[in-house]
């Protein structure tokens, strides 16, 4: 059985001020962010270059900061036996949206419905852009800290 490891954010960062320039904003031991606006292209330079062949995506979750939501991408390269978290920060409070890793990875597809669902963050170019837990219609986004 292999051991999978995280990458090394700072070859990670390194890698993707190549592929993607300006695109990386900070880094630390364990994550790195990137712009919102370059969630798309980041995550298809992280998919296909062969170094780090990230093809699965294990997770898309996020956290409301009130001055900004987080999105947090856990990435896994099962041939290369290693990880990585990459994060994103999105300002505001209304029409939130960022755009969509769907056609990257097609695991994005309940996730990224169940964060506009439960957080009101839009996923630009999703396929089926609906609500996945609640009903059409509920009023507001009930994991947001401003829901009443």
């Amino acid at each position: 059985m292999a051991i999978v490891a995280p990458v090394a954010v700072e070859n990670l960062t390194e890698r993707l001020q190549v592929g993607v320039p300006d695109a990386v904003v900070e880094w630390n031991n364990y994550a790195l962010w990137v712009k919102p606006s370059s969630i798309a292209p980041v995550s298809q330079f992280l998919c296909d270059d062969p170094e780090l062949d990230f093809k699965f995506l294990n997770s898309i979750s996020a956290v409301d900061f009130i001055e900004y939501f987080e999105l947090s991408y856990h990435l896994t390269s099962i041939n290369r036996h290693h990880t990585a978290l990459v994060k994103t920060k999105v300002f505001g409070r209304e029409n939130l949206s960022i755009s969509s890793v769907y056609n990257v990875w097609r695991g994005a597809d309940f996730q990224e419905r169940e964060i506009w669902d439960l957080m009101g963050i839009h996923f630009e170019g999703h396929p089926n852009m609906k609500r996945i837990m609640l009903w059409e219609g509920f009023p507001g986004h009930p994991l947001r800290k401003d829901y009443l």
